[in-house]
């Protein structure tokens, strides 16, 4: 791949306890990101003083109101340089300083347009939050093409932009993130990419430390959330259902917990599941609802 520039953009929100880790391990990557844009949502803790102390990052400042998952990254890489353009969230750190390079390595062929990298829990990860990361996120790297997408329905358009990397000129083509967009931007930027004939990849090498210790009430409203854009979009989704992804998933999970002994670990994600499919549910009903009603 001939020398070209590399833009980083991390929204942020209250990141005080994370952001100058995350900087840090950007700033003493072997592939030194060319620009870094940090996008923040009026904070109020000390993120934007955190910033401020890595002179080479540029600050962004948005009203809190004002954000959403497309639109706020759309914006921020269009305010960007970069012919590769990664994206991280604030709680995502590279697992080594060799992340840029694995990231980058598949854009070698002309035809990728998204790469997506493997989340790895963090040491406080519940153990049913562990076995979830290694199921969605495992060790061997793939690529999903056009032709795939048949065969394998919503499934090939699994993308996260926790930690992903876009060829410019392929995001623009395809008119860039939905905006606005209540979540799930990745996914549906990630079909459109595919319908338009671009490849995506999964790059197990580009990891990052992600985890997260949801209540209950959160996964109700992530899928809740979740639920009514994938409704909401569905002519860029077809009609594949994801039940299927969703069982194998509660399966090797709770197979793992099993081996393990932990059958208190078992009950307490079964009823973390329920309230997973709920808001799910939820969230296409009253999408559905919205739209006869428009």
């Amino acid at each position: 791949m001939p020398q070209t520039n590399v833009s980083v953009i991390i929204p942020t929100l209250n990141a005080g306890t994370m952001i100058d880790d995350l900087l840090t391990s950007l700033e003493h990557q072997r592939r030194v990101p060319d620009e870094i844009i940090v996008v923040d949502s009026s904070s109020d803790d000390d993120t934007r003083d955190l910033v401020r102390r890595h002179p080479e990052v540029r600050l962004i400042v948005i009203d809190r109101k004002d954000f959403n998952h497309g639109g706020t990254r759309d914006m921020a890489l269009r305010e960007s340089s970069g012919d590769f353009v990664l994206f991280l969230t604030q709680d995502a750190l590279p697992e080594s300083d060799q992340y840029i390079d694995a990231v980058l390595a598949p854009f070698k062929q002309e035809r990728v347009a998204l790469v997506y990298g493997r989340q790895i829990p963090r040491a406080d990860a519940r153990p049913a939050e562990t076995l979830v990361r290694e199921f969605t996120y495992g060790p061997s790297s793939f690529t999903i093409t056009p032709q795939d997408v048949r065969r394998l329905g919503i499934n090939a358009f699994r993308a996260s932009d926790v930690c992903a990397a876009y060829r410019r000129t392929a995001y623009l083509e395809v008119g860039g993130f939905e905006n606005p967009v209540l979540t799930n931007e990745d996914m549906f930027i990630a079909a459109r990419l595919l319908h338009a004939g671009w490849h995506v990849v999964y790059e197990a090498q580009a990891a990052v430390i992600h985890s997260h210790n949801f209540t209950w009430r959160q996964q109700y409203k992530r899928n809740y959330l979740q639920g009514v854009e994938m409704e909401k979009h569905r002519d860029i989704l077809g009609s594949a259902p994801i039940t299927g992804e969703g069982f194998a998933m509660v399966g090797h999970t709770m197979k793992g917990l099993l081996a393990q002994g932990r059958i208190i670990d078992m009950g307490s994600f079964f009823i973390d599941c329920v309230f997973r499919y709920v808001g799910n549910r939820k969230g296409k009903i009253d999408a559905k609802r919205a739209a006869r009603r428009a």
